[in-house]
C-alpha cells in the first residue's frame, strides 16, 4: 500500500496494475485512491466505528476521479474525519440519506393513507390531480426532510399569475408535510410551509340580474325545445337542459344535482334528502318548479340516477359543454354554471331572507360562508330603513 500526497499530479501518475490497489494520503490517515485494473480510480475514506481496533471497518466512496477533483475529494475526506473523532458514522449517514423518502413518496401516502380515506371522493380527486399536475413536477425528488421554506417560497412565487390555484396547491402541500411530521419523515414543528405568504383573492361577485335571468330561462326553454344547437348542430340532451334548469331553481351544487338518485327524492313533500353533500347529509327543497320539472322526466329502467349519462347506469359528468352553448346563446359569455349559485343567494337576500335562512338553503356548513351575502341583505335593510324613515317623516309634517 503506497502512501503518496493525493494531488492531481499523484493520482494522474498512478498506473493500473494488475489486480486493484490502494495508494494512501501521507496527510489524512483513511484517506486514499483506490486504483482498479480497468484503470478507474476511486476516492475513498476507510475508517472503524466506534474507535479502536474492534469498531467495525468501513470504507465509504466519496467519488470517482473525474466527476470529482482530488481537492475536492480531499474536503469531503476532512468533513468525515472531523465526524469520526466525535464519535459519529459518515456512512451510515449517508445511507440514511440516500434512502431518506423523498417528496414523491410522501404526496403517494397523502393521497392513499389521508385523502382516500378521510376526504369526499371529490375533494380526493381534486387533490390527486393538484399533486401530479403542480406538486410532484415541483417537489416530486427532493427528500422529505430537505425541502425547505425558500423552496416553496420561490415556487409559490411563480405561480402569482394563478393566485387562487397557488393558495390551493399551498395548502395541499401543507397539509402532505404536517403528515410528514406525524409519520416520521420530519421533526415535530418544522413544517416549512409556515411563514409563506398566500396570494390575496378576489372574490368574484357575479349575479344576474332580472333581464339576465330573462335571457337565461328564454334561451332555456328554446334549448328544451331543440332550438338551441351544440357546435356540431345535435341538441342538447333534455336531462342537461333539466339539470341546468334545477341549479337556476335551487341554487344547489353542480356535484349535489348530478348525483341526485330518485331514492332521494319526495315529489309530493317537495324535497330530497342528500345523504353526502359537501357539508354532510342535507335537505334539497323544491320549489314547485322543480318539481313540475323532476315528473316530467322520464325514468329510465333501472337507472337511479334523476340525471342519467349516456350509460343509463351512471350520472350524468359533463354539464361544461351544454352550460357553454346555453350562456353564449343567451349572450352571458362571462357567467359561470357556479354562477347559478350566487344569483340564487343574492335573490333571496335582496328579497329580506336572513344570512341564517340563505345558509341552510344553500347547505352551507360555516356562516362565514354565507357572509359573502351580507352586502345585499344590508341593501334591503337599507331600502326598509329608507321608507320607514320616508313614512315617519310624513307623519313629522305639522298639519295644516
Amino acid at each position: 500500500m503506497k502512501r503518496v500526497r493525493i494531488s492531481r499530479r499523484t493520482v494522474d501518475a498512478l498506473n493500473p496494475r494488475d489486480t486493484k490497489f490502494y495508494a494512501w494520503d501521507t496527510i489524512i490517515a483513511g484517506f486514499g485512491v483506490k486504483v482498479l485494473a480497468s484503470g478507474r480510480k476511486i476516492f475513498v475514506f476507510k475508517y472503524r466505528t466506534g474507535g479502536g481496533r474492534s469498531g467495525k471497518s468501513r470504507e465509504p466512496v466519496i467519488g470517482h476521479d473525474g466527476t470529482i477533483t482530488p481537492d475536492q475529494a480531499r474536503k469531503v475526506a476532512q468533513k468525515w474525519a472531523a465526524q469520526v473523532a466525535l464519535g459519529q458514522d459518515p456512512s451510515a449517514d449517508r445511507r440514511a440519506q440516500n434512502t431518506a423518502p423523498k417528496m414523491v413518496e410522501l404526496f403517494t401516502r397523502y393521497l392513499t393513507d389521508h385523502a382516500d380515506k378521510h376526504k369526499k371522493p371529490r375533494s380526493a380527486q381534486e387533490d390527486r390531480a393538484m399533486i401530479d399536475k403542480v406538486l410532484t413536477p415541483a417537489f416530486g425528488k427532493i427528500r422529505v426532510k430537505d425541502i425547505s421554506r425558500a423552496d416553496i417560497a420561490r415556487w409559490h412565487t411563480k405561480l402569482s399569475k394563478t393566485p387562487y390555484r397557488a393558495n390551493r396547491a399551498l395548502a395541499c402541500l401543507s397539509k402532505a408535510l404536517n403528515l410528514a411530521e406525524i409519520w416520521g419523515m420530519r421533526p415535530i414543528n418544522s413544517n416549512p410551509c409556515k411563514g409563506v405568504t398566500k396570494f390575496k383573492e378576489e372574490k368574484r361577485k357575479r349575479y344576474l340580474s332580472s333581464t339576465e335571468y330573462a335571457k337565461l330561462f328564454g334561451t332555456l326553454e328554446k334549448a328544451e325545445a331543440g332550438e338551441v344547437k351544440t357546435e356540431s348542430g345535435s341538441p342538447l340532451s333534455p336531462f342537461a337542459c333539466a339539470a341546468i334548469r334545477v341549479l337556476i331553481l335551487t341554487g344547489a351544487r353542480r356535484s349535489e344535482i348530478l348525483s341526485l338518485e330518485w331514492s332521494w327524492v319526495k315529489l309530493n313533500d317537495g324535497v330530497a334528502d342528500l345523504p353526502d353533500s359537501k357539508g354532510g347529509a342535507r335537505r334539497l327543497y323544491l320549489e314547485p318548479g322543480v318539481v313540475a320539472v323532476l315528473a316530467s322526466l322520464p325514468r329510465l329502467h333501472d337507472a337511479p340516477f334523476v340525471f342519467p349519462g349516456a350509460k343509463s347506469e351512471a350520472p350524468l359528468k359533463d354539464l361544461k359543454r351544454p352550460w357553454d352553448t346555453i350562456r353564449k346563446a343567451a349572450g352571458l359569455h362571462d357567467l359561470r354554471l357556479h354562477d347559478l349559485r350566487h344569483s340564487y343567494a343574492s335573490v333571496g337576500a335582496a328579497s329580506g331572507m336572513s344570512l341564517p335562512q340563505i345558509g341552510a338553503l344553500l347547505g352551507h356548513k360555516s356562516s362565514q360562508t354565507t357572509a359573502r351575502y351580507a352586502h345585499l341583505a344590508d341593501e334591503v335593510q337599507h331600502r326598509s330603513a329608507a321608507l320607514i324613515g320616508a313614512h315617519l317623516a310624513e307623519q313629522l309634517k305639522p298639519s295644516a
